[in-house]
């Protein structure tokens, strides 16, 4: 048996089985050619039955828009590669080059191209961007009624939410209580939002939602006119 073995191992490592091809299995959007040869230089060692694909698979997770790759044999002599690129759904914090991933997961990578749509900006303790990616898909869909666009979502280090809106609203939310939810403000503020808007003589600048039954508006100050003519 142990002569089987070295037999086995021995014409595995002989050049019989060389690699001739390595085939990526999907089109990649911001994963760039230069930076997989880079990544898999040096590493393509040994034969088709030699080459190491944990340290393949493990270089190519290191570049900075991969979230996952795969990496597998296809006889005779293929070696194919399957990467998951991040998809981008928002900025993480004040100018860190920090993006946050569909399943919100903060990653750093630069993007070739602007987004198509806005993204919003996440700004918040680390650890949190998942749920605060949850808190602001919520906004998202509770808002459109409104024809309003959560531009922003800030959770202060006592976790407490503050949304700005497209026009340039700031709404408190306050922080997540099981007897008012922060859902629960929100769905209060669309529900008075036209209400506010009739009420304030001008478009508030910041509408506070901690109240247990109510609300506040806070209005930008008035500019102050300077004449220079004659009295």
């Amino acid at each position: 048996a142990s002569l089987l073995v070295a037999g086995v191992v021995w014409s595995a490592r002989l050049p019989l089985f060389p690699l001739q091809e390595v085939v990526f299995q999907n089109e990649l959007r911001e994963v760039r050619r230069g930076e997989v040869e880079r990544s898999l230089a040096g590493r393509l060692r040994g034969n088709f039955f030699s080459v190491n694909l944990d340290t393949l698979r493990q270089s190519l997770e290191e570049l900075p828009w991969v979230r996952h790759a795969e990496v597998r044999r296809q006889w005779p002599g293929r070696i194919e590669i399957s990467i998951e690129e991040h998809v981008p759904v928002a900025f993480w914090g004040q100018a860190t080059g920090q993006l946050v991933n569909a399943y919100g997961e903060v990653f750093s990578a630069v993007m070739s191209v602007p987004p198509a749509a806005p993204m919003p900006l996440l700004v918040g303790p680390v650890g949190m961007a998942q749920e605060m990616l949850a808190y602001f898909q919520q906004a998202e869909e509770l808002l459109a009624p409104l024809g309003r666009w959560p531009k922003a979502l800030n959770v202060s280090p006592r976790q407490a939410l503050q949304i700005r809106l497209d026009d340039g609203m700031v709404v408190e939310l306050g922080r997540q209580q099981t007897k008012a939810p922060v859902r629960q403000r929100l769905e209060r503020f669309v529900e008075y939002y036209p209400s506010v808007l009739t009420a304030a003589r001008q478009r508030p600048s910041v509408v506070d939602m901690r109240y247990p039954n109510g609300f506040a508006l806070r209005v930008a100050a008035a500019p102050v006119i300077e004449s220079k003519g004659k009295p």
